[in-house]
């Protein structure tokens, strides 16, 4: 008891949604770059120009399909994030080379839930990064889906990891006000990152976004 789920929203497309979820408690926001499929895609001068302005305790995470260390080093030194989302597989060598290129930035791995190979596949990953992020893309399809698929996966296998990894765990996929309350029940993550279930139409909702903080921390919504 006493321990505070993080919370980190995602798909924050401006300065002005960035601001947004900062004030209603989001620890940590997600910036998405050029992706094979999924919403959220801003370019890097918008995600430099947000990350910039957002308060240093405050997780500014990259997200980033590249899959070539010195690439996503030149990324990361062109957007300023103080912390790398590789949203896919990554070779497990490169994560040295980060380490060595870019100190002081914390790199979280996502794994793709799709059946119980992920437990394995977490295993292998965690010694080498800060955190993990359990989603719900498709990295084998031939338009790989890395994330914002606003699908949720089997929690059971998500709870698996969480008990068999020493690091922080966030549970993304389709997590709204309707099933965040039962995900935390079921995985006890360390994080919750959500994009579409606090948006209406595609722009950040205060309501909902309030709604869910609500939820997972345990306040009170302040009044629409």
């Amino acid at each position: 008891m006493g321990v505070t789920t993080r919370i980190k929203i995602c798909c924050i497309s401006s300065i002005e949604e960035a601001r947004l979820a900062v004030a209603c408690g989001a620890a940590a926001i997600g910036l998405v770059s050029a992706m094979p499929s999924g919403p959220g895609v801003i370019d890097e001068t918008r995600i430099a120009a947000i990350a910039a302005v957002v308060p240093p305790a405050v997780g500014t995470f990259l997200l980033t399909a590249g899959q070539e260390p010195e690439a996503v080093i030149d990324q990361q030194r062109r957007c300023g994030c103080n912390t790398l989302q590789l949203v896919d597989t990554f070779p497990i060598d490169g994560y040295s080379v980060l380490r060595k290129a870019l100190p002081g930035v914390r790199i979280v791995q996502v794994i793709h839930v799709t059946g119980g190979e992920a437990v394995d596949e977490a295993r292998r990953v965690a010694p080498y990064v800060d955190g993990l992020l359990l989603d719900s893309g498709n990295p084998r399809l031939a338009v790989k889906e890395l994330g914002g698929t606003g699908r949720t996966h089997n929690w059971a296998i998500s709870r698996a990891i969480v008990e068999s990894v020493r690091k922080p765990v966030f549970l993304a996929g389709g997590l709204n006000a309707e099933n965040v309350g039962s995900a935390l029940k079921q995985v006890m993550p360390f994080g919750v990152d959500v994009c579409s279930g606090v948006r209406t139409n595609g722009e950040l909702d205060p309501d909902k976004l309030q709604r869910f903080v609500a939820l997972v921390t345990g306040r009170t919504a302040a009044p629409a």
